[in-house]
Formats: C-alpha cells, sequence, structure tokens
C-alpha cells in the first residue's frame, strides 16, 4: 500500500491512529533480510488487541529471531472496512503496510466467541480464502491459538491448524517446520506435506487430517484421525518453567488510548482454585509462579523502556502469588520515587487483606 493511498483512507475513518503502525517499539526489519513473514492477527479493533498480553510476548519470541519478522494487524472498525472495500485494498499490517496474503503465516488468536465473525471479516479483507481446503499452494498458513482452541470445531473449517496450549515454544517449532520445507511452497503438494510435518508437532491440530463423526442429535461422537499420519491424541503445550522464558521488555507502545494502557508484568499462570465454570481456570493448569527477582528486574526494564507511570501485576488471582505482599511493598517504595503506581487487577475477595491495600 502506497503512502497516499493509505492517507486517502485515513481521512474516512474516526481513529487513523489504529492503522498507520509507528508506535515507540514496533519492530522494524528487511523482508529481504529473513525467511518467514509472520503477522500476528487479533480480531478485535486496535484499542483491545493492544492489551493483550499474549499478544505482547507472540510477538517478541518471534521477532528476537533473526529470520523472522513477525508484523501485528486487528480488525478494523466499521469505517476502515467500509473505505477499504470502497477503495478496492486488501487489509494490510502495521508495520510494512503488505496486505495479508503476502505473508508466509498468519497467526489468530481466539479468545472470546463473539470474535470469530471478525476473523471470516479479515480474511476476506486480506484476500485470504475463508476456508481451508480452498486455499492453493501460494497462499499463507492460517493458524489459531488461545483459549477458544480447546474447543476447535466450530472453527475447523476456517484453520489450517489450530494449536492447543501456551505458545511461546510451540512457535518455534512451527516457524521451523515452515522453515524446512519453505522452499517449496508453490509446488505441488506443498501444502499437504506441510500439514503433514506440522501434526507431528505436540500440541498442534490439523483439522484436516481428521474425521469427525457425529450422533443422531448433531453431537459430536467422535474426531479419529483420516490416517496414520495423524497422531490419535492432541497434547496440550504446557510451559514447565515460566523463569526460563524471555519475556518482552520493549513492548509496543499503543498510538492512542487503549483498555490497558500500562506496563504488564505476568508473576503466575494457572489457578489453584478449579472452579468447574472457569474456562482459564482449568485450560491454564498447573499454577507455576515466576520468581520474586524476576519479577522486580522485569519491572524496572518495563517502565524504563515504556515510559508508563503504572505497573500491572497479571494472573488470574495475584493476591493468590506466593509472597505478594513483600513484593508489592518493594514495588510501591521503587515507584514511589519516580510517581509509577502499582495495580493488582485481578484478585479474589477472600484472598484481598487491609494489609495488601495498604
Amino acid at each position: 500500500m502506497t503512502t497516499e493511498e493509505l492517507r486517502r483512507l485515513l481521512r474516512r475513518v474516526v481513529k487513523p491512529g489504529r492503522y498507520t503502525g509507528g508506535e515507540c517499539n514496533e519492530v522494524i526489519k528487511k523482508a529481504a533480510g529473513v525467511d518467514v513473514r509472520f503477522v500476528l492477527a487479533f480480531p478485535d479493533v486496535y484499542e483491545v488487541g493492544m492489551s493483550h498480553l499474549g499478544s505482547k510476548i507472540l510477538y517478541h519470541e518471534l521477532n528476537r529471531r533473526p529470520d523472522v519478522w513477525c508484523e501485528r494487524v486487528f480488525a478494523p472498525w466499521v469505517d476502515m472496512e467500509a473505505a477499504l472495500k470502497d477503495a478496492g485494498l486488501p487489509l494490510y499490517a502495521l508495520e510494512s503496510k503488505e496486505p495479508l496474503y503476502r505473508f508466509d503465516m498468519v497467526g489468530f488468536t481466539l479468545q472470546y466467541e463473539l470474535t470469530y465473525t471478525n476473523i471470516l471479516a479479515m480474511l476476506e479483507l486480506g484476500r485470504i480464502p475463508l476456508l481451508a481446503q480452498e486455499r492453493t499452494e501460494t497462499d499463507p498458513l492460517v493458524v489459531a491459538g488461545g483459549p477458544g482452541a480447546f474447543n476447535p470445531e466450530p472453527l475447523a473449517g476456517i484453520f489450517d491448524v489450530i494449536v492447543l496450549g501456551e505458545g511461546e515454544e510451540v512457535v518455534h517449532e512451527l516457524v521451523d517446520a515452515y522453515r524446512e520445507l519453505a522452499g517449496g511452497r508453490g509446488q505441488p503438494g506443498w501444502r499437504r506435506r506441510l500439514l503433514l510435518r506440522l501434526a507431528a508437532i505436540p500440541g498442534v491440530y490439523v483439522p484436516s487430517g481428521y474425521v469427525v463423526g457425529y450422533h443422531p442429535d448433531g453431537r459430536v461422537r467422535e474426531i479419529a484421525p483420516a490416517s496414520p499420519d495423524f497422531p490419535q491424541q492432541v497434547v496440550r503445550r504446557v510451559i514447565g518453567d515460566l523463569d526460563s522464558l524471555d519475556y518482552p521488555l520493549h513492548p509496543v507502545v499503543p498510538a492512542l488510548d487503549v483498555i490497558h494502557d500500562r506496563a504488564m508484568v505476568e508473576v503466575f499462570r494457572g489457578c489453584s482454585r478449579g472452579c468447574r465454570f472457569c474456562q482459564a481456570g482449568m485450560v491454564y493448569r498447573p499454577v507455576r509462579e515466576r520468581s520474586a527477582g524476576k519479577i522486580r528486574d522485569w519491572s524496572r526494564s518495563l517502565l524504563a523502556n515504556t515510559g508508563y507511570d503504572e505497573l500491572s501485576l497479571v494472573s488470574l488471582s495475584t493476591a493468590d502469588y506466593t509472597g505478594i505482599g513483600p513484593l508489592t511493598r518493594s514495588l510501591a517504595e521503587e515507584g514511589r520515587a519516580c510517581r509509577v503506581g502499582v495495580s493488582l487487577p485481578s484478585l479474589r475477595a477472600d484472598s484481598f487483606s487491609l494489609e495488601l491495600a495498604r
């Protein structure tokens, strides 16, 4: 997309900052210098997607590789969608302004079901066939992950690959597998060979490799491999040691006000309560904590690299973190000198105390 085309589009929308890119800490690379072009697609507006910690983590994980350039795209608001259609222009990634159909891999996050129709709209605007079976040897690989992936069948016909579980490790395995076979892209049978290779990665579900059987009332009876090349069961990916992972210490600072506009450090993952009505408490098991030393170091770096004046300690129930009292006291004391506040955005009433509030 040319600069002039972008200018004409932005004159027609209420919030141009959603579509310009150019934010502090965005990653720009030379396309000719990488092997894989990946775009993270969040099926909601910029203000929501830029608040999502998981996307920040994957953006960092992929871009720290010299052989990958990971970019971002968000669902356009109705004014931008109409402007793109009227101008006959495709949906594009923020960093390079390249249309989605030119990427090697397009990765959607499935956070909540009400955004599923946005996935279809983004694929259509990006000029990528909606159904996996309609994609050719030259179309991008369309991948999904996130909590919605644990009930994948409603979207099984759309995605080439669905990842179950935590993505920090498996996303590298996906890219490595793509690189191995990238030389054959466009040749007959390449897509099939790639899907077979990806199906061998633990945690990766390739819907086209399975046959779904139904009960007479329409409920799913079984999901069975269509051939021995596909595993009988797809196992959820779980990170054993969170301290062993890298962390995004230079996250992209949004160009406009977003829902959660602050520095975020994940203090632990999982939940010990096991409430049966809570999907997150089940799919992110077991409980794994980050060390207090790592949290303090990362907090200092995040604040220095972003300019935020608020630090948020993120988890499903932050007050359940071992040693939450001493940790918050030390962070609050450090932050007081530079007018930085500390927030605990997710708390249970039964683990909250006046001492913690003070």
